[in-house]
């Protein structure tokens, strides 16, 4: 075995290169290769009444974890079995109404094939992702998806590197296409990562964040805007609401609506809630989607929009940041 000190700057360049070029070029091979046994598949595992069952051995295995994973996140139930637990009980988790995708780079591993007669009995749809055309799995799948690739990355041809790329590639063109043919649409992939920043966009509505009730500054159209400035400041929202006797939005005052009073030179004193406010507030419904009263604020170059029902009644209000804290932007 060779040291490191052998390695120049120029060669390791030139390697990583070659690396990413044949992986490229095996990736690019897979498309020409997909025919109607891949459409086969599609129709199989849409028609399946259980959940497709992934299994691997090796670095096999771990792409197989990765298909599952993807294909659940995007509405195909699938979970990963590992072919040498499942000798030992695990095939337990398989029903007859499973569709079981195996994946062998070479169609040889021993322990996908010990299992193989075990899933004919069950009468268990198989799928084959494999590079060997002619191998075992290969001849006892129901399909095959060809996952052959000219070379590996590994500059002795041998560690598994440009065969795991095109699996997780075609791993990845499979879920796609179902997707697709299941008419999967981004709040159908919201309700799978409630955690992440999408699940945020897509499930939180401005209801489950605007300030209610008590928290808001609701006036009257009399009040004094003197006495309006106190509520104002109690209630911390930076605006005064006006509020109709029929529960209706009548107008809004800002703290910049304040600011910009005094600069003129305005004498408060006497002044009425309803002199001094802005009749036709931005408002969004309620049941609308928090990212909606984000692009409000955003289009409109405001902080803070009420939020009202269908007959404009006041239901609340919420500001830029409670977006943030929610992490909605």
């Amino acid at each position: 075995m060779t040291t490191h000190a052998a390695l120049t700057h120029s060669r390791a360049l030139d390697v990583a290169r070659q690396a990413l070029q044949v992986e490229a070029e095996a990736l690019l091979a897979l498309g020409p290769r997909l025919d109607e046994s891949f459409e086969d598949v599609i129709r199989l595992i849409l028609s399946c009444a259980g959940r497709v069952v992934v299994m691997g051995m090796g670095k096999s295995g771990h792409v197989g974890r990765k298909i599952a994973a993807t294909l659940a996140s995007t509405g195909t139930p699938a979970f990963f079995v590992h072919p040498g637990e499942a000798s030992h009980g695990d095939l337990g988790m398989v029903t007859p109404a499973d569709v079981v995708l195996a994946l062998s780079n070479s169609g040889e591993s021993d322990e996908l094939n010990a299992i193989i007669p075990v899933l004919k009995r069950l009468g268990v749809k198989l799928i084959g992702m494999t590079g060997g055309a002619t191998s075992s799995l290969a001849r006892h799948a129901d399909f095959v998806l060809d996952s052959r690739v000219a070379q590996e990355a590994c500059p002795l041809n041998l560690a598994p590197t440009a065969s795991t790329t095109a699996q997780i590639a075609l791993g990845d063109a499979l879920a796609v296409a179902l997707l697709d043919a299941r008419g999967f649409r981004a709040e159908d992939f919201a309700r799978s990562h409630p955690g992440g920043s999408l699940g945020r966009k897509l499930l939180t509505h401005v209801r489950d964040l605007m300030r209610a009730g008590d928290a808001l500054p609701v006036i009257a159209a009399d009040l004094p805007l003197l006495d309006m400035m106190r509520v104002m400041s109690d209630k911390g929202l930076g605006c005064a609401i006006l509020v109709e006797a029929d529960g209706r939005v009548g107008g809004i005052f800002t703290d910049g609506d304040l600011r910009r009073l005094i600069e003129r030179g305005t004498d408060l004193r006497g002044l009425t809630a309803r002199q001094v406010m802005h009749p036709h507030p931005r408002t969004v419904p309620a049941d609308a989607l928090a990212v909606d009263a984000a692009d409000l604020m955003e289009s409109a170059r405001i902080t803070l929009v009420l939020a009202v029902d269908d007959a404009q009644r006041l239901q609340g209000a919420i500001s830029i940041n409670d977006l943030m804290r929610a992490k909605v932007i």
